[in-house]
């Protein structure tokens, strides 16, 4: 989803950091071989995650929600030297996918890749992290943050993606769409929590970075 018109949407990502080959790559395969390829984040969104990450220099990383690993090989170049991401899917199908593209890139040894429920395994790693990424089952998402935020270190960043929704967030909400309204609610509490401060970026379908106090 773009909200900004095609031309100047084109204009941003030609005046951005471009996609290394290597996840150049993976989108080709992941387009070839994988249901649903839109889930990927992306060139220009990968190059932003890529960015955040940099000036973070986490030592520790969480991701909700894996698919190809295309958003962890960005979420990794920011990494400090023995840093340690962690990456949840429940997808069991992937894994292989994931651990070939992650075993060919130069991160291969800091990428840690669970499989199962992520509200079941967060609980069981025993680290705080300096950087979160969420982008797993919306309806979800508030039993994420609420389930991270004790594990997050002071000035820790968290990024929700989809936050936008495709727009339906400032639409009429049907009593049935969950997602949407778990959305809402998501977005309202990231803004009203005391513990963060959070600003909400229209890049693609919506990014939200918040900064734990």
């Amino acid at each position: 989803m773009h909200f900004l018109p095609e031309k100047l949407d084109d204009y941003v990502v030609t005046h951005s950091a471009q996609e290394p080959e290597h996840l150049e790559a993976l989108t080709r395969e992941t387009y070839q071989k994988i249901l649903q390829p839109r889930m990927l984040s992306g060139a220009y969104q990968g190059r932003v995650l890529s960015m955040i990450s940099k000036l973070v220099r986490p030592k520790t990383i969480l991701e909700i929600g894996t698919f190809t690993g295309y958003s962890a090989l960005c979420l990794a170049e920011g990494l400090q030297n023995n840093g340690i991401l962690h990456t949840i899917d429940i997808k069991e199908e992937l894994v292989d996918f994931q651990r070939k593209h992650f075993d060919k890139s130069a991160f291969a040894k800091a990428i840690q890749q669970h499989l199962g429920p992520a509200l079941e395994i967060i609980p069981t790693l025993e680290v705080k992290f300096d950087l979160v990424f969420i982008d797993a089952d919306k309806r979800n998402y508030i039993n994420y943050f609420n389930t991270i935020i004790p594990k997050m270190n002071s000035g820790g960043i968290i990024l929700s993606d989809n936050v936008l929704w495709s727009g339906k967030v400032v639409e009429p909400v049907d009593e049935k769409d969950i997602d949407t309204k778990v959305l809402l609610a998501y977005n309202h509490l990231l803004n009203e929590d005391p513990r963060l401060e959070t600003v909400l970026l229209p890049i693609r379908d919506g990014l939200t970075v918040s900064r734990v106090l």
